[in-house]
């Protein structure tokens, strides 16, 4: 299967044909030129994690990174949440943003209503997170 690739190579850009061909090897076609191109040690590329001195710890506090109006609350105080769950609709720009919870626990406060507009980086919905 061929993928044609946008490459820059010294400031020039160009538009490559690439296909890997039998045994490994690349060839990628550059302004009707064929090139064969063999990487040594072609195992799968693993990123590294940056090591932040160990595990952090998330936030509950919920906000809002830009002033809008809430739309809809879809926690109450004393409710349980999981990671990723929707706890609110904050609509900004004439767009609705779903508002996901940071981490699962339980919802310690909620601090605004809704139709109330809000400014940006207020807090909105504190979880207290699940204890691991």
């Amino acid at each position: 299967m061929t993928e044609t690739r946008k490459v820059i190579v010294d400031g020039t850009e160009f538009e490559v044909a690439v296909e890997i061909s039998d045994g490994g090897k690349w060839q990628a076609t550059v302004e009707g030129t064929t090139f064969e191109i063999e990487i040594p040690d072609t195992g799968p590329v693993v990123k590294k994690k940056r090591s932040g001195g160990g595990k952090k710890k998330k936030s509950g506090t919920v906000s809002a990174n830009i002033p809008g109006k809430i739309v809809t609350i879809e926690v109450k105080v004393g409710q349980t949440v999981a990671e990723g769950q929707v706890i609110l609709i904050l609509e900004a720009m004439k767009m609705q943003n779903e508002i996901q919870a940071p981490v699962s626990g339980v919802v310690a406060s909620v601090n605004c209503q809704e139709g109330q507009s809000i400014e940006a980086n207020v807090p909105l919905v504190v979880i207290e997170p699940k204890e691991e």
